[in-house]
């Protein structure tokens, strides 16, 4: 049962009808088996004053591409009523002209443009009306028999439109029923929603939710559990299986469906998707078609399902599966898309958006993680409708042609252009170990606000998460990815990037940076401080670099890796032949792995520091100390010690390491491997040449 969330306490704190409509839309949207996330729309009609300060009747709606779960008052777009309502008495009017024509009816050209189901609020009589998506009343309109049914539940109070795109036809057609029928307290639109009404906010929003679980309990009163979805085919593996498979399936899936263009990965083993995956009708009943028109764009016409027996566990025929299903599935795209595409449509990558496997649950593909889960949370509305079309009757979908025409629907296509441009890293993963340090922790902010999801691995767990937990709360959930990893533990390593392949599908760029350093003459070098060295910096990094390689190899979609060297990487500091040595070492296996690399589109690059004090943790340590003494000066001299040295009488900081790292991982330098950069304000002794 859906819940009535209306609170007279926050009502009564309400001041105008404005927040009135902010607050009813948030509850509205607040649950996903009310409303689809970006779907429906609300209005409320006022008399507001004009720029002449004369009483004018305004309609406030829902402002295309917004979500009514987190819309406020500037989501909201003011419109004339006087200017719209003369419409009704039309007999058509093609889009195009009806966006120009309410353009001109806006009491503010700041305001958004309005829904595309305007005039549907507009041309019906009630201060405030509510479209809603809801599951059980879209199992209703999506059954072969559902206007038979709707009779039964709810008598001669229903108007029952049939399918027709969103515009002026349809709003023509609801307005026209419900003045056709007195009786008339909610419409059913095929294949599509529900609209109420209201004199208030409350007697609105409470018809919404009364509406839907009349039709709910209806449809619990028919529902038999095991005979669901034609019943179990197949048992889901334990979390444990299927973590583990899906952690070797994800980067192949991430390189299958992102020769277009990037994509990132999400999984869903949620205990709806698996009863679906897991039943004997899922594999036709997911090729039926959109479960809601609003789906389209995000979810594509059809998922992939992909035939495989997981009692087998046999990972190796799964891979092999899920390659040909993708290749398969993207040559029906683009003949789906020949033959149904108008004048000027340019086609979405072909790959699928939802993905559905036996045993395991679903895979979503995205531009960024957010997208990725708006492609899962549909999918799950649409196996709830499917659960409950099925139990009425048969879930029918909208034909191939008017599925096509929905997913290109210029007015569809017009909310994703409101997106923020994509950037540089956008679609990629960047691993940056040391991700909690100075250097880690600014190249991992410069990532993310150039668009890129990161992930903070770092011994210091609770320094990566609060890293983390920063850059997702500045930039929005799942951005940022904290995992514990030691760079000389190979089941750590591994562990962190089976963390990631679970978390985004992959990896585009890794910056070995967790670093330690050392000081002593060489003759006081113990093994024991020149094996923690040859660990850290040389194991470590190797590992990782390792580890990175083999899944970007698995994905084959190319990829970047940066090595934070030092200075000491090309000069023989005193003093420091261990720390000086490892330095060497990594540049070497750089250019190593670059030469190897090449042919995967994998590039290797390596940034030379030099006396990064900023934020520090080596240089918050002992180090510090016995850099000064092997100088012979006072720790708080070096600052000003190493800035003298250099050519450029400079300081360096994180943020020029950073800004070297990123140009190195960038489109800039895609044809840049095995190269060096030195960051060191000019010594000239570290020159390369």
């Amino acid at each position: 049962m859906v819940k009535n969330l209306w609170s007279a306490e926050a009502a009564n704190n309400l001041t105008t009808g404005l927040e009135e409509l902010v607050y009813r839309s948030n509850l509205i949207g607040s649950d996903r088996a009310v409303c689809n996330w970006g779907g429906g729309n609300t209005s409320i009609k006022t008399v507001e004053k004009d720029f002449r300060g004369r009483d004018i009747e305004v309609m406030w709606v829902k402002g295309s591409g917004s979500d009514l779960a987190t819309m406020e008052a500037k989501n909201f777009t003011g419109l004339k009523l006087e200017d719209i309502r003369p419409l009704i008495d039309r007999e058509e009017m093609p889009d195009a002209e009806m966006v120009d024509y309410l353009s001109q009816c806006m009491i503010d050209s700041k305001h958004p443009r309005a829904s595309i189901e305007t005039l549907l609020h507009a041309f019906l009589p009630f201060k405030h009306v509510d479209h809603t998506h809801p599951d059980a009343i879209i199992s209703l309109c999506c059954a072969d028999n559902g206007k038979e049914l709707a009779q039964e539940i709810f008598g001669d109070r229903f108007v029952w439109v049939p399918y027709v795109r969103p515009g002026f036809t349809l709003s023509k057609m609801i307005a026209e029923g419900v003045q056709n029928n007195p009786d008339a307290d909610l419409v059913l639109m095929e294949k599509h929603g529900l609209v109420v009404w209201g004199e208030t906010a409350k007697e609105s929003y409470d018809k919404t939710i009364s509406v839907i679980n009349e039709a709910e309990n209806y449809i619990n009163g028919r529902l038999q559990e095991e005979a669901v979805f034609g019943g179990k085919k197949y048992d889901a593996l334990v979390e444990e299986d299927r973590l583990k498979i899906l952690a070797k399936l994800m980067p192949v899936i991430r390189g299958a469906v992102s020769d277009e263009k990037k994509m990132l990965l999400t999984h869903d083993t949620a205990a709806d998707i698996l009863e679906f995956v897991n039943s004997r009708d899922a594999a036709e009943l997911s090729q039926v078609g959109a479960a809601c028109p609003d789906h389209l764009v995000h979810t594509k016409m059809k998922p992939l399902y992909v035939d495989w027996d997981p009692s087998s566990k046999d990972i190796n025929q799964l891979i092999e599966n899920v390659k040909k299903g993708i290749a398969d599935f993207k040559k029906d795209y683009e003949a789906y898309f020949e033959r149904n595409k108008n004048e000027g449509d340019v086609m979405f990558e072909p790959a699928p958006r939802v993905i559905l496997i036996p045993g395991i649950g679903m895979v979503n593909s995205g531009k960024n993680t957010a997208m990725a889960n708006v492609s899962g949370a549909l999918y799950h509305r649409a196996v709830s409708v499917m659960k409950g079309s099925t139990t009425l009757g048969k879930f029918v979908s909208l034909n191939e042609a008017e599925s096509y025409n929905i997913e290109y629907w210029p007015l569809e296509l017009y909310k994703l252009s409101l997106a923020p441009a994509e950037a540089e890293f956008s679609r990629k993963v960047a691993f940056v170990t040391g991700g909690a340090g100075g250097i880690g922790s600014e190249t991992c902010r410069q990532f993310v606000a150039d668009g890129a999801h990161v992930v903070l691995a770092d011994l210091n767990l609770e320094g990566a998460e609060q890293v983390a937990a920063e850059i997702n709360e500045q930039y929005g959930e799942q951005r940022a990815l904290a995992v514990k990893m030691d760079v000389t533990s190979e089941e750590q390593v591994q562990e962190a990037f089976r963390q990631t392949a679970l978390a985004f599908g992959g990896v585009d760029v890794i910056v070995n940076n967790a670093g330690l350093a050392t000081s002593s003459p060489f003759g006081e070098t113990s093994v024991k401080e020149w094996d923690l060295n040859m660990n850290v910096l040389g194991k470590g990094y190797f590992l990782v670099a390792r580890e990175a390689f083999n899944q970007m190899k698995e994905q084959s979609i190319g990829g970047s890796m940066v090595f934070i060297g030092s200075k000491n990487s090309v000069y023989a500091g005193k003093n420091a032949s261990a720390y000086s040595s490892v330095k060497a070492l990594e540049a070497h296996l750089a250019r190593c792995i670059a030469a190897e690399g090449g042919e995967f589109g994998i590039r290797v690059n390596s940034v030379l520091p030099d006396a990064v004090l900023q934020g520090s943790a080596i240089w918050g340590s002992k180090w510090k100390e016995e850099r000064a003494a092997a100088y012979g000066i006072e720790p708080d001299q070096l600052d000003e010690h190493y800035r003298k040295r250099t050519t450029l009488l400079v300081n360096i900081y994180p943020k020029d390491i950073a800004e070297s790292i990123l140009f190195l991982a960038s489109s800039k330098a895609e044809k840049t491997t095995g190269c060096m950069i030195t960051v060191d304000g000019g010594v000239p002794a570290a020159f390369t040449r």
